[in-house]
């Protein structure tokens, strides 16, 4: 396959997932159907089914594209500070920003566009891949800081963190600048080097 053959063709799959959202978020997901999705697309059925896959395929792949749009924040908020606990900070402030005004999670979390039964599980029991995508950019981040911590005890560290703002975007208990506030504080207790005794 050439270089422009791959090119068309991951574009093709990303108008595909980023037309479902849309549909997700303005009519519920029960609306999505490949059918439909070939319509909007212009392109056949089958063509829907060879780029993304069944519904289920489909689902995880709207997902993980909203989360890249999520963690571009994340990449911004690292590679502007040079601090470890306000880089957390403003990446958890920004993600909590933006998920209270992002149509598709505002879908996903709202019964009465239908998507909850399907899509919700995509970011709560069956969040593994929304995780581990999360904790994967947070590590790549973390090497340019000094930590207190490595191995097991610091991939604990970053599913910590991730699992935090995860389940304050799902269930906000507090302003988005208070939350942030809070996982930095915890960040920087379990991420940052313990004083030396004196």
């Amino acid at each position: 396959m050439t270089g422009t053959s791959r090119a068309r063709q991951t574009s093709l799959r990303t108008q595909l997932v980023e037309r479902a959202a849309e549909l997700t978020s303005n009519e519920g997901w029960s609306a999505v159907t490949m059918a439909r999705l070939a319509d909007i697309v212009g392109v056949s059925r089958q063509t829907v089914y060879n780029e993304v896959g069944g519904k289920p395929a489909l689902a995880e792949a709207m997902v993980l594209h909203e989360l890249a749009r999520f963690l571009g924040r994340v990449d911004d908020a690292f590679e502007s500070g040079t601090d470890l606990v306000d880089a957390v900070r403003v990446a958890s402030l920004d993600v909590l920003e933006m998920a209270r005004t992002n149509p598709l999670l505002r879908a996903i979390l709202s019964a009465s566009h239908g998507a909850g039964t399907e899509l919700l599980p995509l970011l709560t029991t069956q969040s593994e891949a929304v995780v581990e995508t999360a904790s994967g950019v947070i590590r790549a981040h973390l090497t340019r800081f000094e930590l207190g911590i490595g191995g097991d005890q610091l991939d604990a560290g970053i599913d910590m963190v991730v699992r935090l703002v995860l389940s304050h975007v799902m269930r906000p208990r507090s302003t988005p600048a208070r939350t942030a506030d809070d996982i930095a504080w915890l960040a920087g207790r379990v991420l940052r080097p313990a004083p030396a005794p004196v």
